[in-house]
């Protein structure tokens, strides 16, 4: 069982690795293969494409692993995402790149199948600390790939590609030796629908997961928040340089894994998922107001850790959505989840940056404290969500 876990927790690090190498080489292969100076639109566009295919995609693909089994279609899955960065590393068009970026947002189940792989060989009182742990090793690999991806980006620009196609064979094998198919109950496997929706009609429809599935959404969205705008908030604020910038986002993303690596599991563990989600609110909410309110630069930082313990809300409301139903529609759980996120992040963005050029000239911290206001809305969601059943099964 161990070793089941570590070497789950190393493939989402290599794979977030993968994810994160091609980062800083994405708009600079765009200008040169699509020979165009200005990206503005075509790297938003490239972007949301990956997303829109995971709001698709996601659920079918944790619906197949219900239903044949979590290790195929992660092999599967990874195997896709290395035939993509391989193809990506040598597309001679704009047309073709945009393909690639399909294909890989199809084929991109990793996360979804193992938060249920993670799901399955945990026991409940302990699965907030496994998605902690999940989450904090694709935190871990995240901050890594980025750093890597600029070094060999500035080697050759494609090279980050062939890099990722590499890491993402390394987790093929991995995943191929070292991974068994976890145990499960057999009984009532249906077949998955082919309807691409058909998981989030189903979640939609359950009414054990309504609160907690909205309460997730908020969190996604409020999450988008510092992702969309704090190169922007710091730099029109603070008058930070680039460096300053790299600094806070290297701290932030240490603090983050930490936290949701090493407090999530055992907060969740010693006082409930509810307590440590409300703890979470309550410090992300506090943080929000700070940095709205704050008048020099260097306040920012005091303020990491108390953003980083607003991640463990995500770990802990994870746990409270597997206690719904049975080991059967884990797949189909994590899939919704991993689409709702990427549906949040299609739409997010572009409303939160929005509302921050609409009143940065006011106040720039309106959105800060917009985001702390949504958090109010998890509160009776949570209320409603009542205490958590036993596990059970959740066809319908």
């Amino acid at each position: 069982m161990k070793r089941t876990y570590l070497v789950v927790l190393m493939a989402m690090a290599l794979d977030a690795v993968g994810i994160g190498l091609i980062m800083p080489v994405l708009p600079g292969l765009l200008r040169t293969v699509g020979h165009v100076d200005d990206i503005g639109w075509i790297f938003g566009a490239f972007l949301s494409a990956y997303a829109a295919m995971q709001v698709l995609f996601s659920p079918l693909l944790g619906a197949l692993s219900d239903r044949y089994g979590r290790r195929p279609v992660l092999l599967v899955s990874l195997a896709g995402s290395m035939a993509d960065y391989l193809f990506m590393a040598f597309a001679p068009s704009l047309p073709l790149l945009f393909v690639g970026r399909l294909i890989s947002g199809i084929t991109g189940a990793s996360m979804a199948v193992a938060s249920a792989y993670m799901a399955d060989i945990s026991s409940q009182d302990r699965r907030a600390r496994g998605f902690g742990h999940l989450s904090a090793s694709f935190g871990v690999g995240f901050i890594a790939g980025p750093a890597l991806g600029g070094v060999l980006g500035d080697i050759w620009l494609r090279a980050p590609f062939l890099a990722a196609a590499v890491l993402t064979g390394t987790n093929l094998a991995l995943a191929f030796f070292l991974l068994p198919e976890p145990k499960r109950a057999h009984e009532g496997r249906e077949k998955p629908s082919l309807n691409p929706l058909a998981p989030l009609r189903w979640a939609l429809t359950f009414p054990a997961l309504l609160s907690l599935l909205g309460a997730f959404a908020v969190l996604a969205l409020v999450g988008e928040v510092g992702g969309t705008i704090w190169v922007l908030y710091v730099q029109d604020k603070f008058g930070w340089d680039l460096f300053t910038v790299g600094i806070s986002l290297a701290l932030f993303g240490v603090f983050h894994a930490g936290a949701q690596g090493f407090v999530a599991g055992p907060i969740a563990e010693r006082w409930g998922e509810k307590r440590a989600l409300i703890i979470a609110i309550l410090a992300d909410g506090a943080a929000y107001v700070s940095i709205a309110l704050a008048w020099q630069g260097w306040m920012v930082f005091p303020l990491l850790p108390l953003f980083c313990l607003g991640g463990i809300g995500a770990p802990a409301l994870q746990s409270l959505l597997t206690s719904r139903v049975g080991a059967d529609h884990q797949g189909r759980l994590q899939g919704v989840l991993t689409s709702m996120t990427s549906l949040v992040s299609v739409f997010g963005p572009f409303v939160i940056a929005t509302l921050y050029f609409r009143t940065r000239a006011v106040f720039p911290g309106t959105v800060w404290i917009a985001g702390a206001a949504l958090y109010v809305v998890c509160l009776p969601l949570l209320l409603r969500a009542g205490p958590s059943p036993a596990l059970r099964e959740a066809a319908e």
